[in-house]
């Protein structure tokens, strides 16, 4: 039986996390940028989840992916509304861990109060798009045509749910 684990992101985890993450910016339209990030791009994740949830997914103690909520805007007014991300390791897709760690990160915004959860998805990102919809998340927004990647222009969709 596989042990799922959640461990705070850390510093120890910048390798790891930056080749999920490059994999996905590389070779789909999962993960805004085109070409692969430096390892010093991982410093942004920390910083936007500062107070947040942000976490290394493990499998039997291997980096499987990461997650995180961080705040959709810094004013306090929109201090119920949170944004959602999570990319997993090409080898651990289609293991129903993108729904464990949904299901863990809205535990944690529950607890924080966050009452709604945003996703910024590319319109070419179908398996997204339907597990968020699987999931209880619905289009509250479409920007056309605002991005563009691999020379394709790309809308992002906006999902929302609301959790309390």
């Amino acid at each position: 039986m596989n042990t799922v684990e959640f461990e705070p992101l850390s510093e120890t985890h910048r390798k790891e996390i930056m080749e999920i993450y490059n994999y996905y910016a590389e070779n789909s339209f999962a993960a805004y940028p085109e070409k692969r990030l430096p390892d010093e791009f991982y410093n942004r994740f920390l910083d936007m989840t500062k107070g947040y949830p942000a976490y290394a997914i493990t499998v039997n103690k291997t980096i499987a992916g990461f997650c995180f909520i961080r705040p959709y805007n810094p004013f306090p007014a929109f201090k119920e509304t949170a944004e959602i991300t999570y990319f997993l390791h090409k080898d651990f897709s289609g293991m129903g861990l993108g729904k464990i760690a949904l299901d863990k990160l809205e535990e944690d915004a529950v607890k924080m109060g966050v009452k709604i959860l945003l996703a910024s998805i590319t319109s070419e990102n179908r398996n997204s798009l339907r597990f968020h919809e699987k999931n209880g998340f619905t289009v509250c927004g479409n920007f056309t045509g605002i991005a563009k990647k691999f020379g394709k222009q790309i809308d992002i969709v906006w999902m929302e749910k609301k959790i309390l």
